[in-house]
C-alpha cells in the first residue's frame, strides 16, 4: 500500500481540488506552510495533533478490476502526509513560489528541487524572470 499517495489528496484539498468534507483545509494548509518556511518541527507538532483528532480508518476494497486491497478513509490525507515527513523529510512538502500563487505540492523530485506548484506556474515564473532580465538590460 502506497501511503504517499494520500499526500496527494492532502495536495489536492488544500488546493481546492476536493471538497473539505472534515474541515482539514486550512489546518492541512497550515502544516505546508510551516514546512516550507523551514519550521520542520512545528509543522511535526501540527501534523501529530491532526493525527490525534482524525485518526486512520483502514477498510479492505475491490473496485475497478483490482485485487482486495485497503484504503484509508477519513485520516488518509493526514496519515499520507506524516509518512511523507518521516520517509522523506518535512522539506518535501512545499508552497509554490510563484508571486500570484499559494498552491501547495509534495516534492518527490530525486534531487529536493520542485518550486512550483505546476509546470505552468514554472512557466510563468521563467518567463517573468526573462522579461525582468531583458528589461533591466542583463
Amino acid at each position: 500500500m502506497d501511503l504517499t499517495s494520500y499526500a496527494e489528496l492532502a495536495v489536492l484539498l488544500i488546493n481546492g481540488e476536493l471538497p473539505d468534507e472534515n474541515g482539514l483545509r486550512e489546518e492541512l494548509a497550515s502544516v505546508f506552510a510551516l514546512a516550507d518556511a523551514g519550521k520542520h518541527e512545528e509543522a511535526v507538532e501540527l501534523l501529530n495533533e491532526l493525527l490525534a483528532r482524525h485518526p486512520v480508518r483502514p477498510q479492505i476494497s475491490a473496485h475497478d478490476g483490482q485485487d482486495w486491497h485497503l484504503h484509508l478513509s477519513e485520516g488518509g490525507p493526514v496519515m499520507g502526509l506524516a509518512v511523507v515527513v518521516t520517509e522523506l523529510g518535512a522539506d518535501r512538502l512545499g508552497v509554490c513560489r510563484e508571486a500570484r500563487c499559494s498552491k501547495v505540492f509534495v516534492d518527490t523530485s530525486s534531487n529536493r528541487s520542485r518550486r512550483y506548484c505546476s509546470e505552468r506556474c514554472a512557466s510563468r515564473a521563467n518567463v517573468a524572470a526573462y522579461r525582468a532580465r531583458r528589461k533591466s538590460g542583463r
